[in-house]
């Protein structure tokens, strides 16, 4: 047993070792450093997605309008970090947490059922990649998300991912998500606009952030407990992100001697059900407040690259 073990080791090592070599010849051309002075034309899930409708004979119209990070609401920037990579600013290209967290999940599922891509990784993929399965797609993505982390800031790591993103059918970037679904532009969505926005990332042609289904609900409630938690949002942003009535005023009594009237008394806090979600977004709350949100505008080498 042990020698089949080993022998099935060095099979396995040697087919990585070959979809590695593979992966570095086939982005070995790609200009990286390049997208600190420029805007990227078109991504390469954008030429896909025009591709995949030439060959239904069905109609395609693209949207997209470059927007700087700062000229981007708040809330719009920290719900999608929430939603889709918390620990951005902290780590290297990968989250290793959740890559070890998406591998038990989908081991114990038995099928791919979590992703574990950082939102740099994420930029590879949709500039550069295509959503085809390749055996070696995921280590480009991942050599690619290196040279990402090296030649650039975070700050405009975030720009070009929130400028690129695909945000429903033909439609990508903020700015062309925000006029699209809310009729506004990404400056000037509200919180609850902005988290349904970021909800709907796992799968924007699929979901939809105005007519959101049972699991895109779920991840609403989800990303604003978590922005509330970490101080992002107030607790009547919160509440009205959710359609929740607003928290009860305070008696104008001395509470000590006197209860409050029935009509005064504060509603039980709202409770999250369990979510059932799989993405990055944890299926679970942490109890107790957590760590502020980095300021995407103020992350250390946030001023190192240029909004074009």
């Amino acid at each position: 047993m042990r020698r089949i073990a080993l022998r099935v080791a060095v099979v396995l090592a040697g087919l990585i070792g070959v979809f590695v070599v593979v992966a570095l010849i086939r982005v070995a051309p790609i200009d990286v450093s390049a997208l600190a002075r420029r805007a990227p034309e078109r991504s390469a899930l954008m030429r896909q997605r025009e591709h995949e409708a030439q060959r239904t004979g069905r109609a395609y119209q693209e949207s997209r309008h470059w927007l700087p990070l700062e000229h981007m609401a708040k809330h719009l920037r920290d719900a999608v970090l929430v939603a889709e990579d918390a620990r951005f600013f902290s780590h290297e290209g990968f989250d290793w947490d959740e890559i070890r967290h998406s591998a038990q999940k989908n081991l114990k599922e038995r099928k791919v059922v979590r992703g574990g891509s950082t939102i740099t990784q994420q930029l590879a993929k949709n500039l550069w990649l295509s959503t085809s399965q390749t055996p070696w797609r995921k280590f480009e993505e991942m050599i690619l998300a290196v040279r990402l982390e090296r030649a650039l800031s975070k700050r405009r790591i975030l720009e070009l991912y929130l400028n690129t993103i695909e945000w429903g059918d033909g439609v990508y970037g903020a700015d062309a998500a925000a006029r699209h679904w809310f009729g506004v532009g990404a400056g000037s969505l509200d919180v609850g606009q902005a988290i349904r926005l970021a909800a709907v990332i796992i799968n924007p042609r699929r979901y939809s952030p105005v007519d959101p289904n049972r699991r895109i609900e779920n991840r609403i409630r989800i990303i604003a407990s978590r922005l509330r938690r970490r101080g992002a949002i107030t607790e009547t942003e919160y509440r009205i992100a959710l359609g929740l009535p607003p928290e009860a005023p305070t008696p104008g009594v001395d509470s000590t001697l006197f209860g409050p009237p029935p009509d005064t008394i504060p509603a039980p806090p709202y409770e999250e059900p369990a979510p059932s979600d799989s993405g990055p977004v944890p299926a679970t709350e942490p109890p107790g407040p957590e760590p502020p949100l980095a300021d995407s505008l103020q992350a250390p080498g946030a001023a190192t690259a240029p909004s074009r």
